[in-house]
């Protein structure tokens, strides 16, 4: 089918940047047997839209838009154009009358490689202490930053056998966000989340090469970057009573310059109940994983699982030390001011280290824990709630339980499909997402909350079987990557428009006109709290600014990027048994 008009639109395409804007899309594209949907977004007169094959005049697809829809946080009508029926591989645009051109994007097996790949590799350009050789970083190589084999002991942090000014070493890791330092709380939810990953598809994660100095070696390169946070981890943990430090950390933050710049003291700084008992988890969780990997990796399993139990038995003895940060600089010298991860209800921490020590040691005291909270009300996960972490590893390792365990799985089962029921039954009607369905999705961090609501519906079918989950779960990954009101495709280095000037120290510095690749942005918060100038919109799902002012909506942090990289790469581990692809 050839279209006049559909020829003038072709030829303009290249000045067709602002028209393309406004229609919404996955832009890396889409699986060939998945659903297919784009967003027009204004005033649009037309009733159809055409799909065209890009390079050529041809019309291969012509549908009809949906009316005309208001979404609740933005402020276009927006109308959907479904081609999910057209089902043939290739690179395309959309086409609509009065909207223009969208983006070229493809149909094709292993659509979201490409972010499923990056957000992984995101994580090396976040590695301390180490430099990035241009052979896997390409032109953001760079050298290694803050060495932090002497950090100080802060006196908030001093015991007898370590008093205030002690020199330690704590080497590694990865740079918590946009800032150079490294937090245990906000590790714990970003190792689980990873680990997890690794649990539920291990045969996919095997073969999935990143390109990083481990590549060629015989661990998994998901494991391999965890093992370079997991190894500074383990540093934080005093070995005179197990309890584990909150954070390293300078005293206040860098200014925008590369990592290793300044040279100002570095600190280890009060114990905590949250980080201890995040740190159980995580390491309780690595001793199960690393114990497959014995002969690359002797001794790390064994030593995984002493560090957690004796974590545990240190929260036993402190249960509800809260890292307050403000009463802290009240009492000691020099005051802290870099970012709190401040947490002051531990449920969620007990319940999600019992659940992991319990599935690792198969000990029966930890059972009592995860009886008491067990039934707390199921949330989208967070740095501050993890207690579906927990929830997620009973479900995963329900074959290898005992049976004496306590745990009603089956009713565990039921609760998480209630709970994925109810947040597919109420999502944004305008841009076809589960993102969008109260204010409140639209928090500090929206981008990972839609994605940890995805790895819920991921969790959702490993349960049931029901392929629907998968299908919705999709749709908060086209969500991020262009399905918006924003507009954006929010990984850096991906997609045509994505952010440019995140708030990420290496980014603004390094002199490289694009950002380092593969970091996701936080998303549209209209909280607003840089109070920085050129925010577009008021309205919550428009309420982003690429500019690296904005660190309360255009920042990264590891823990954001975890949930992009389970679920790009769940729906890659996945597509063939799905009926994505065949």
């Amino acid at each position: 089918m050839r279209l006049s008009i559909l020829c003038l639109a072709l030829i303009a395409m290249s000045s067709n940047i602002i028209s393309a804007q406004s229609i919404r899309l996955n832009q890396l594209g889409y699986y060939t047997y998945a659903s297919k949907i784009a967003v027009v977004t204004g005033t649009v007169n037309s009733g159809k839209f055409y799909l065209i094959r890009e390079g050529s005049h041809d019309t291969v697809y012509t549908g009809t838009l949906g009316n005309a829809v208001q979404s609740d946080y933005s402020s276009a009508p927006a109308r959907v154009a479904d081609f999910s029926s057209f089902q043939k591989n290739g690179k395309y645009v959309l086409y609509v009358k009065d909207a223009g051109n969208s983006y070229s994007f493809t149909i094709h097996p292993n659509a979201q490689h490409a972010a499923a790949v990056a957000a992984l590799k995101g994580y090396y350009f976040q590695r301390v202490s180490m430099p990035l050789e241009a052979r896997y970083a390409g032109q953001w190589a760079r050298a290694a930053g803050h060495p932090d084999t002497a950090v100080l002991v802060h006196p908030s942090a001093a015991t007898a056998q370590r008093p205030a000014g002690t020199v330690i070493s704590c080497p590694g890791g990865w740079y918590d966000a946009g800032d150079y330092n490294k937090y245990i709380v906000n590790s714990g939810i970003t190792m689980g989340t990873l680990l997890s990953a690794y649990e539920d598809f291990p045969r996919y994660f095997d073969t999935l090469v990143t390109n990083i100095p481990e590549s060629t070696d015989k661990v998994p390169d998901i494991l391999n970057e965890a093992l370079y946070n997991l190894r500074w981890m383990l540093t934080m943990q005093d070995p005179n009573d197990g309890g584990v430090y909150n954070k390293c950390t300078n005293a206040a933050f860098d200014g925008m310059v590369m990592p290793g710049v300044t040279k100002l003291p570095r600190y280890v700084v009060q114990k905590g109940t949250a980080a201890t008992l995040d740190f159980a988890a995580v390491m309780a969780q690595a001793a199960r994983i690393f114990k497959s990997f014995g002969k690359q990796l002797p001794g790390l399993s064994d030593s995984c699982r002493a560090s957690a139990e004796k974590a545990w038995q240190w929260a036993l003895q402190n249960p509800s030390l809260a890292y307050d940060q403000n009463k802290m600089n009240s009492l000691y010298e020099p005051k802290i001011t870099t970012g709190g991860y401040g947490d002051y209800n531990f449920t969620d921490e007990w319940f999600w280290a019992a659940c992991e020590l319990y599935t690792t040691t198969y000990a029966g005291k930890y059972l009592q824990t995860i009886k008491q909270y067990i039934a707390v009300p199921f949330n989208v996960p967070s740095w501050g709630n993890v207690h579906m972490l927990g929830c997620y590893t009973l479900l995963r390792r329900q074959i290898d339980l005992p049976k004496q365990t306590v745990v009603n799985i089956e009713l565990l089962k039921q609760q998480l499909l209630v709970f994925a029921d109810n947040i597919i039954n109420h999502g944004d009607v305008a841009f076809r997402t589960i993102v969008g369905q109260t204010r409140g999705d639209f928090v500090w961090g929206s981008n990972a909350l839609a994605l940890n609501q995805s790895i819920i519906l991921v969790n959702a079918y490993l349960s049931s079987g029901k392929k629907r989950y998968m299908d919705y779960a999709l749709q908060n990954l086209d969500y991020v990557i262009g399905r918006n009101a924003t507009g954006y495709c929010f990984i850096t280095g991906l997609g045509y428009k994505s952010p440019m000037h995140p708030h990420h120290r290496p980014s603004v510095a390094d002199g490289i006109e694009q950002p380092v690749p593969g970091l996701l942005a936080g998303g549209p918060n209209p909280g607003q709290q840089d109070h920085c100038a050129g925010y577009p919109s008021q309205l919550p799902a428009e309420s982003y600014l690429d500019n690296s002012c904005s660190y309360a909506s255009n920042e990264i942090a590891i823990n954001w990027n975890a949930p992009l990289v389970y679920v790009a790469n769940a729906l890659e581990a996945m597509q063939y048994k799905i009926g994505y692809s065949r």
